[in-house]
């Protein structure tokens, strides 16, 4: 089929990429010239695993292709995926100024043909009906610039398009295998002539064709309305949200009585209903989706006169949790000014090199405050030499130099890596050899035994 992206951000580029791969023949629009001649060269704007080796083959292959130009790509798809942007604005809505922007210049060039529209961004609840009515008006300005000049426009124009709502559920560090081997397909709309051309378009995926697994069943596919599917979405990230905030509070209180939070999360999570998955306590979540989709649905239950409190209580809950190794510096080095704390990882996540929302952010920020001298090593940050929103933080080569004179370090991202460093060498480069181990990641053991201290979160 042919297919249009629309945005090559996270999501973009990989679902664009992975649908060449299974396939199809793509066109990726983005208005960012230079962005795009990147990837004309065969390299990924985006750290994803697994993205940049799929996405040179299959322009090799002569299936994916990138352009500033919309209308190309609007003329090339029979299935247009708009997939920019929704940043959070201080409210904590969505700001969707960039999906009106592409719905509108759909609308300015859709020209013949019957088109299949959908929205891959994470858009507020109601939001398929009116980018519905965004194409529309795009349609009709174009319409008006054709009309000579005193000549009224009477007749309606004639496109063929429906609106399609397909939520991702992609975890960065994970998109390209999430993308062939997802939990389910969610499709929002009343066409049927548009949910069959969606379910032509995920077929090999539907089946497995693809997977790691291929004898597992086919993955289910859900067809809701429009305002469904788009719930499904926030619906998605806010339980998740929660489930780690529920964790770190019942940490908070083992940390209080005594308890190992580690075994109480083994405990309840063999519990069917419960599950083990986002029961690992630590100092909190971040990122570009969480924060966002959850105060995104919370400032849509206020729009409609209801108060999402157990939504802002997740978020409260998080917000504290951020800082509860600065607590446990202070536990243990008493006075942090003109201490030096090191921490490892600054992503917040491992396998990307996304810094959206960081917890590291957090830490250093107070940390800084407080007098302290902070600094920091990354797998990903630290080879790149980002430096963005990082000026109070001295970012290191390798983990040596990081805790050379250090106080104390703290592990905020679990890079996998970060289990098999010479902590042994590490300890003896430091001043006070403390671990707080933020992600209740590291062998508590094997930490003693190089000669650190090691504190955890609710052990």
């Amino acid at each position: 089929m042919r297919v249009c992206v629309i945005g090559t951000g996270y999501v973009g580029l990989v679902t664009g990429v992975c649908l060449a791969h299974i396939g199809h023949q793509v066109i990726c629009v983005d208005n960012n010239e230079e962005k795009v001649k990147l990837m004309q060269s065969g390299q990924s704007p985006i750290f994803e695993p697994g993205l940049s080796e799929l996405m040179q083959a299959s322009i090799q292959a002569g299936r994916i292709e990138f352009t500033s130009d919309l209308a190309k790509g609007v003329g090339h798809g029979e299935i247009l995926f708009i997939a920019v942007g929704t940043p959070p604005l201080p409210t904590g809505e969505s700001d969707t100024r960039y999906v009106e922007a592409v719905a509108r210049g759909i609308g300015e060039n859709l020209n013949g043909g019957y088109k299949v529209i959908v929205n891959k961004s994470t858009v507020p609840i109601g939001s398929g009906d009116w980018v519905r009515m965004i194409v529309m008006d795009g349609v009709m300005e174009r319409q008006k610039s054709l009309v000579p000049a005193g000549v009224n426009a009477t007749t309606e124009p004639k496109v063929d398009f429906d609106v399609v709502s397909n939520p991702e559920f992609l975890r960065e560090g994970s998109a390209v295998f999430d993308t062939f081997n997802p939990d389910r397909i969610v499709l929002g709309s009343s066409s049927p002539r548009a949910i069959a051309m969606m379910k032509e378009l995920y077929a090999p995926i539907v089946s497995r064709q693809f997977a790691e697994d291929k004898s597992l069943p086919t993955v289910p596919v859900l067809v809701t309305d429009l305002s469904s599917a788009e719930m499904v979405k926030y619906a998605s990230n806010a339980f998740l949200a929660t489930k780690i905030s529920f964790i770190n509070e019942i940490a908070n209180i083992c940390d209080r009585v005594g308890a190992d939070v580690t075994q109480v999360a083994q405990g309840i999570g063999l519990d069917s209903r419960i599950g083990s998955k986002f029961l690992q306590a630590g100092i909190g979540w971040g990122g570009s989706c969480f924060p966002k989709d959850v105060a995104a649905l919370i400032h849509t239950a206020d729009d409609y006169g209801y108060e999402a409190q157990l939504l802002k209580a997740a978020v409260s809950v998080n917000q504290r949790q951020r800082l509860i190794a600065v607590e446990k510096l202070q536990q243990v080095l008493k006075i942090l000014k003109g201490k030096t704390v090191g921490l490892l990882g600054l992503t917040f996540k491992p396998d990307t090199d996304d810094l959206r929302d960081a917890p590291a952010l957090d830490l250093i920020e107070h940390l800084s405050r407080l007098g302290t001298k902070v600094k920091a090593f990354d797998p990903l940050v630290s080879q790149t030499g980002m430096r963005h929103g990082l000026s109070n933080v001295i970012v290191e080569t390798d983990p040596e130099r990081l805790a050379d004179g250090c106080d104390a370090l703290v592990l905020v991202t679990d890079w996998k890596q970060f289990r098999s460093l010479d902590y042994a060498a590490m300890a003896k480069l430091m001043n006070n050899p403390v671990m707080i181990d933020g992600r209740n990641f590291l062998d508590q053991a094997t930490l003693e035994a190089a000669g650190f201290r090691y504190v955890g979160i609710g052990r």
